[in-house]
């Protein structure tokens, strides 16, 4: 409070002292004076109605609000930094699941090439073998079908050497031979 009426007494003698005029400072031509007094009364009137108290406690309830906020931010800070501290996480999770799965399907791919390669050489063997024995049957009766047909041949022109050499008298005797091998052979 001094300090406010040690103030004031000097903006109030300042300006007093700075006129050229040679008018006393306490006399009622002055009004300085009464702007002095006016200011005093001014800064009393608000002394007593307590406004410093009031400025003072609206400036701490702000500060207090101000504080609240900024515990606020702190938390909602390090909420946010959990969240992606987890996110990050999860996220590797989730890559390392990714490379794991890529992995189990290049050996998955690999092994069915590798089964697909093995069943495409037994099919290829078992096409050859049946390939094999198609050729092998074929020519078997072509060999068959040559010698039937050579037989064929050989009995027709035997027929036919045997028809013009033969005589009545030695086919009679042929035939009376055959019986009796066959009689022979019977019994």
């Amino acid at each position: 409070m001094k300090r406010v009426l040690t103030l004031a007494g000097m903006l109030a003698a300042s300006p007093a002292l700075a006129s050229e005029e040679s008018v006393p400072f306490f006399s009622m031509q002055n009004h300085e004076l009464f702007v002095v007094i006016a200011f005093i009364i001014f800064v009393g009137a608000l002394l007593y109605f307590g406004l410093p108290g009031m400025i003072t406690g609206m400036l701490d309830r702000r500060a207090e609000a101000i504080e609240a906020e900024l515990a606020e931010a702190r938390k909602l800070r390090e909420e946010a930094q959990a969240i992606l501290a987890e996110y990050e996480r999860k996220q590797s999770e989730v890559d390392e699941e990714a490379n794991k799965i890529i992995e189990h399907a290049k050996h998955e791919a690999e092994a069915a090439a590798k089964l697909a390669k093995e069943q495409l050489a037994e099919s290829i063997a078992r096409r050859l073998a049946a390939a094999t024995d198609q050729i092998k049957s074929a020519e078997a009766a072509a060999v068959r079908e040559v010698r039937n047909s050579a037989v064929s041949v050989a009995i027709g022109a035997a027929e036919e050497l045997i028809a013009k050499q033969m005589t009545a008298a030695e086919g009679n005797k042929l035939i009376d031979e055959a019986i009796a091998d066959v009689e022979a052979k019977l019994h």
